[in-house]
């Protein structure tokens, strides 16, 4: 992961002392020998700041201030004050610089000296800058800025416009920085100042080196050497070559890094200049340590270090403590690193250096990182997120965004990681930072990874690595390259893995970065291991295991530790890997990875399994399962499912085991708790309680809302007005809309969504008498468990039971995949052997439970691609008959425990306040519905009290504001719930180029069409049915029959008890039939689903084409 190190990159800060005209008052001797005392102490004072002896300076200013005072010469003591406010800058001591700066400044506007306020003020917008108050900062520059330009003193002004660039370029805004300085550049030509053109020109390059364009950065610098050697100016002269020996080793040149740092130290030394000095051997160490001497980088450092204190630089002896910190943090000496860096961060806060503070903040947050103290990084990565928000310095936000985020990802709260990491991006990519920018690429990539979201992760991973090679950053390289290795892993592709992990390996040994090294070692012996080739995984685990082991990184310590033990679980040694995986646990437990301790309990399990130990396998299994839904609370919505898919191996483990210990309860209930909530039930939000404060708000807001609701709906059933349903349909879609929004940002509301153990006892106290609840469920993607499928068996009062087959998943997904298309073309055959063949599979094996039971209605709970067919369809070949025929059969989602508890009992009195049907909105092809139109006209005969819209009447206004009157609501028109859209014409017509007719998840209106989203803002609670009579469904490759499931609860989630619609657009005609029989069985008293069930037999002799597609979702009664 990216590192950020404070910078060794040093920058002509361009403060000089002033010296104004002198102003003798010839009156007396003893004023003409107090003057020239004054002269001469300022003279001497001179002196010692060109040779650094910046405390000798200020001891022999004090006097002259005294003798300015005296004299009462304001010019003078002015003078004086601003240059003690100098030497204090000098000795980074900033608030007592400020204090002189500013008595200075009052005297300089109070004899109106503009062209000394200027500087002054110019001055004071430098310490600003340095102690990380950019805002102020530009406030005293751009005082400064018209003062210079009044005077017409183009130096002044020159330097002034540097520092407004470099505040821009500390704050991001990297184009307008070059502006300032391409402004400030001219007028330092015009005024024949070469060090502030010298210095200029360096900083223009120093921002070229930063957005990545080296060569350009040189050119810069190559301009600003020898007009610096000309101006005599030595210490600009060291300052430039230590940042051309910081662009060579920024492009991984060292030996010309060590050629211009060698120069800038000769330099430095000849002018006694100790500070540059330390600076240099600061850069040196860098080099060496980049080219894996530490060691010999710790010496250099070590004596950088010496110097600035000897010269009570506390600027500089920070930054020297930051870098051996920095060192020590790499090679893996953590307590050390903590150790220099907590040093850093004290003096830092002791002189006001904000900005500073942040970094060794951060530096001592990424330690804590590394060592796995997730808390403690969080506390000192936030603290640096913050200072570097409040002094502007987008940076350094960007890198300690970055960093929490990192810290997101190794404790498995992908979705908070995604929030930080992103953030930094766009940071980055604002600020042309590629160097963050590849960093924040790499670690999007890396969570997506984590979340089982492999594409994505390839994607943002082969984004990063361009552009770190185009900016020469060799370690990032590696890092990338390690994890386009991992997820090649993942996709079971072990050469292109060995690939890139053989090319990241030598480039991260290059650069001796040891715990990087482990890394790769560890990700080369899971991909042997993979193979087969244990010996080899062996020899580089135990590699990795060593370095791990030197460098106190713990968390991969107890990585490695469990991945032996998969090895010697692999060559069936299960003690053996059992005592592994018991030496990784408490090391996990110490650095609180939640996400590792899941799958070494899951392995834990498997151990305690191959033993004959099944009771202490499924009591870790259980712990296992129990951490990753804990996992699972901490991200959005959208991210949970394939989280779950990529993590369910311990689910599926403790399912088979508590099915073949006779546990077929508890296996129902863990299957179904390792889910997530594609069926959100919003009345879990009411009077709910979390922890995080602004979820809670959010809640408390949605909660007002919907109690206003409640309140207009029971006016809105004493006395129906179109004013009060207008009112009550808009505060209804905002309470929806409300609720929808807060359930997918806020993790901690949609974890109320999810499947509780309540929710498995309420679901089987609420099945009606005489119903039998069939589901079938997939246990597969499972390396040390055959693949099977288990089917559950409940009812309302006996235990639940289970029976458990063998299958392959490949084949059983191609039976559907046929059967589905069989069914769904009117003049294909076979419909009758896959049929037998899905009826074998299914309702075989408990065929004689479900005859014992004796039951009068089948619910199926079908999952995945198992939606996409009807059940009714499944052909008995021993009685010749189909599944219908035996018995009704209906579909329950999770959402329809709602409406089971809210059952009617009887024949329910409210089909005698009639229906609402719209039907065939566009009468015209390739829409035209003639079917669906008689639909709707026999409707007022048969069910009394309805009211039908057809053609132009049939809207989406009508279907919203007579909705919740009642207790029927009949749409015969299109539905598309296909994923690209819907073609409605002819087979001819629709192959090749796809025609569209119809946009995705939409039904058909005469002014517009419905987004089916919205149908959970309608007010449904006082409906029966819903009947969606022309709806089209496609089995998609990648599909999971979501799609089937979400047409029934968006409707049932807006209070609807049963929702009937098709799996494909049935023939026109049949429909009419089949609907028109449907509503005179209801009022013979039937219930819905007996209703159906004998509809559909008298079309049951003709190809299931006809009769089949129409599902009943919900309370059949």
């Amino acid at each position: 992961m990216r590192q950020i190190l404070s910078g060794v990159l040093a920058i002509s800060i361009g403060l000089v002392p002033v010296t104004v005209p002198l102003m003798v008052q010839q009156s007396w001797a003893q004023t003409q020998d107090l003057q020239a005392e004054w002269e001469a102490l300022l003279d001497q004072a001179d002196q010692h700041t060109e040779r650094w002896q910046y405390e000798q300076a200020i001891e022999t200013l004090q006097q002259a201030l005294d003798l300015a005072r005296k004299l009462k010469n304001k010019q003078q003591e002015a003078l004086v004050l601003h240059d003690i406010g100098f030497n204090y800058y000098r000795l980074a001591q900033y608030q007592q610089s400020l204090d002189y700066y500013n008595q200075a400044l009052s005297i300089r506007q109070e004899v109106a000296d503009k062209s000394g306020e200027a500087t002054t003020l110019n001055n004071i917008g430098e310490i600003y800058i340095i102690i990380g108050s950019t805002q102020k900062a530009l406030e005293y520059l751009n005082q400064a800025l018209p003062l210079s330009q009044e005077v017409e003193d183009h130096s002044e002004e020159a330097n002034i416009l540097a520092n407004i660039g470099r505040v821009y370029f500390i704050i991001g805004q990297t184009q307008k920085a070059l502006d300032y300085y391409n402004q400030a550049l001219p007028l330092s030509q015009e005024a024949e100042d070469g060090s502030e053109e010298a210095n200029i020109l360096n900083n223009i390059g120093r921002i070229y080196n930063f957005i990545g364009q080296s060569q350009k950065a040189l050119e810069y610098l190559n301009q600003a050497l020898p007009i610096s050697k000309e101006a005599e100016d030595g210490s600009e002269e060291a300052n430039i070559l230590n940042n051309m020996g910081k662009i060579y080793k920024d492009i991984r040149q060292p030996e010309k890094a060590l050629e211009y740092y060698n120069q800038a130290l000769l330099i430095s030394r000849e002018l006694g200049y100790r500070s540059g000095e330390a600076t240099t051997l600061n850069n040196i160490a860098e080099i060496y340590y980049s080219i894996g001497q530490p060691k010999k980088a710790l010496v250099y450092s070590n004596k950088a270090l010496t110097i600035h204190q000897e010269v009570n630089n506390r600027y500089g002896e920070a930054a020297a403590l930051n870098s051996i910190g920095q060192i020590y943090t790499k090679i893996g000496q953590s307590e050390k690193a903590l150790k220099y860096l907590s040093q850093t961060l004290t003096i830092h806060q002791e002189v006001g250096y904000r900005s500073g503070e942040a970094v060794a903040l951060n530096s001592i947050g990424q330690v804590y990182t590394k060592i796995g103290q997730s808390e403690k990084a969080l506390k000192y990565l936030n603290q640096a997120l913050t200072i570097h928000q409040e002094v502007g310095y987008r940076s350094g936000e960007a890198a300690a965004l970055n960093n929490i985020g990192q810290v997101y990802i190794n404790i498995g709260q992908s979705e908070k990681a995604l929030k930080y990491l992103n953030q930094a991006l766009t940071i980055h990519q604002e600020v042309d930072n590629p160097y963050g920018e590849s960093a924040a690429l790499n670690n999007i990539g890396l969570t997506y990874r984590n979340i089982g979201q492999q594409k994505k992760a390839l994607k943002y991973l082969n984004q990063a690595l361009p552009i770190i090679r185009e900016v020469h950053n060799r370690p990032m390289e590696a890092t990338v390259l390690n994890n386009i290795g991992l997820v090649y892993g993942d996709l079971w592709q072990p050469k292109k893995a060995l690939i890139y992990y053989n090319r990241a390996l030598p480039i991260i040994q290059e650069v001796n970065n040891r715990s990087m090294e482990a890394n790769i070692l560890n990700n080369i012996g899971a991909v042997y291991n993979n193979i087969r080739q244990r010996q080899e995984a062996l020899n580089y685990y135990n590699q990795a295991l060593q370095i791990s082991r030197e460098v106190s990184y713990r968390s991969l310590e107890a990585t490695t530790l469990n991945n032996i033990g998969v090895v010697y679980h692999d060559i069936g040694q299960h003690p053996q890997a059992l005592e592994y995986y018991n030496q990784a646990l408490p090391i996990i437990r110490e650095v609180n990875n939640r996400s590792l301790e899941a799958t070494t309990l899951n392995n834990i399990g498997l151990a305690h399994l191959n033993i004959g130990e099944p009771q202490q396998a499924i009591v870790n299994f259980k712990q296992a399962v129990t951490i990753t839904l804990e996992l699972r609370g901490g991200l959005q919505r959208e991210n949970r499912k394939s989280f779950l898919q990529s993590n369910r191996g311990s689910a599926i483990a403790l399912t088979n085991l508590l099915i073949e210990q006779n546990q077929p309860e508890q296996a129902f209930e863990w299957l179904n708790r390792y889910s997530t909530a594609e069926l959100a039930d919003y009345t879990r939000l009411i009077d709910a309680q979390v922890s995080n404060s602004q979820a809670q708000q959010a809640l408390e807001r949605w909660n007002q809302k919907n109690q206003q609701l409640e309140v207009l709906h029971q006016q809105l059933q004493n006395q129906f007005s179109e004013e009060l349903s207008r009112h009550f349909r808009q505060l209804e879609a905002e309470v929806n809309q409300e609720a929808e929004e807060i359930s997918r940002q806020y993790p901690e509301v949609a974890e109320l969504l999810e499947i509780t153990p309540d929710d498995i006892d309420k679901l089987q106290a609420s099945i009606p008498d005489g119903t039998v609840v069939i589901q079938p469920m997939l246990l597969n993607n499972r390396r040390y468990f055959s693949n099977s499928i288990a089917i559950f068996i409940l009812t309302k009062d006996q235990p639940i039971t289970v029976k458990k087959l063998p299958v392959d998943p490949d084949e059983l997904d191609k039976l559907i995949t046929d059967y589905r298309e069989i069914l769904q073309n009117r003049f294909a055959i076979g419909f009758r052997d896959k049929g037998t063949e899905l009826y074998d599979l299914l309702i075989r094996p408990i065929e004689d439970q479900i005859q014992a039971l004796s039951p009068n209605q089948l619910a199926i709970i079908a999952t995945g691609k198992l939606r996409y067919i009807p059940f009714e369809t499944l052909y008995n070949r021993d009685t010749g008959k189909f599944l219908i025929e035996d018995y009704p059969i209906n579909y329950f989602t999770r959402l329809s425990v709602n409406s089971l508890q809210l059952r009617d009992t009887g024949n329910s009195p409210s089909l005698q306040r009639g229906a609402l049907g719209l039907g065939n909105p566009i009468p015209e092809e390739p829409y035209n519905l003639p079917g669906a139109e008689a639909e709707i006209k026999i409707l007022p005969n048969l069910l009394p009290g309805s009211e039908i819209y057809l053609g132009n009447d049939a809207t989406v206004e009508r279907f919203k504001y007579h909705a919740s009157r009642f207790p029927v609501i009949h749409l015969a028109t299109h539905g598309c719930f296909e994923a690209e859209g819907c073609c409605l014409g002819e087979k001819e017509d629709c192959d090749g180029v796809r025609r569209i007719d119809m946009e995705p998840n939409t039904l058909l209106f005469a002014d517009e069409p419905f987004n089916i989203a919205n149908a959970a803002r309608l007010g449904m609670k006082d409906t029966e049915l819903l009947v969606l009579s022309a709806c089209q469904t496609a089995l998609q490759e990648e599909s999971d029959g979501r799609e089937i499931a979400g047409i029934a609860y968006l409707f049932e989630r807006a209070g609807a008890k049963a929702v009937m619609a098709s799996l494909w657009n049935a023939e026109d005609d049949t429909t009419s039939e089949i609907m028109t029989q449907f509503y005179q069985n209801l009022n013979q008293g039937m219930s819905k689903g007996e209703a159906l069930r004998q509809a559909k037999l008298e079309q049951v002799d003709r190809h299931p084409f006809y009769w089949s597609p129409f599902i009943l979702i919900g309370n059949a009664q």
